[in-house]
């Protein structure tokens, strides 16, 4: 067990108090789950950080870390989505969550041929996640339940809206680049 490791632990803890704290019936519950979820989104870029500065990288993390961070996504979005309940929340959402399924499955399918590193994370990927939970941290800063309502959760709606594109784009060049291992027969020259 090391630092990073234990940051992607704390990161995996504190996804359920997110959500206990935006259920509590008090009316700063979405400010608290908002900075919960902001800390913990900060917990996904240092761990790795340390991880790699600090040359502590292990199996656990490599596999633990990618895992966290989906499952914090996809609980935040599954949030919102009730919290607002509208198809501008829905659908971002719902590719968003759909895309780290695809992409998971991708990357699980090509380590088993060996060619992981031909879908590891590129700077697209990073941005993505940079957009995701930037949005994600907005929308549970809005306190009303209208999706873009004040500037707060306007600026939210436009990033999960940016994050969405980003997702689509992402996972387009990992499947490109996995393309000739998906394809059942190599073309003949």
């Amino acid at each position: 067990m090391n630092i990073p490791n234990i940051l992607t632990l704390i990161r995996l803890l504190l996804i359920p108090v997110i959500v206990v704290i935006h259920y509590l019936p008090f009316q700063w519950t979405y400010l608290v789950a908002a900075v919960v979820f902001m800390v913990a989104s900060f917990t996904d870029w240092f761990d790795g950080y340390l991880a790699r500065r600090l040359n502590q990288t292990t199996p656990f993390g490599a596999f633990l870390d990618p895992v966290a961070d989906k499952v914090m996504v996809a609980v935040a979005l599954a949030i919102l989505i009730e919290k607002f309940d509208s198809p501008m929340m829905t659908i971002p959402g719902l590719i968003i969550i759909s895309r780290e399924i695809v992409i998971s499955a991708l990357r699980e399918w090509m380590a088993e041929l060996g060619k992981r590193t031909s879908v590891a994370v590129n700077f697209i990927g990073k941005l993505k996640t940079t957009a995701q939970m930037g949005s994600i941290t907005l929308l549970l800063l809005t306190k009303g339940n209208e999706l873009g309502e004040g500037l707060v959760g306007f600026a939210g709606l436009m990033l999960l809206l940016v994050a969405a594109v980003l997702t689509i784009w992402s996972m387009i060049v990992y499947l490109k680049a996995a393309w000739p291992d998906l394809t059942p027969f190599k073309e003949d020259k």
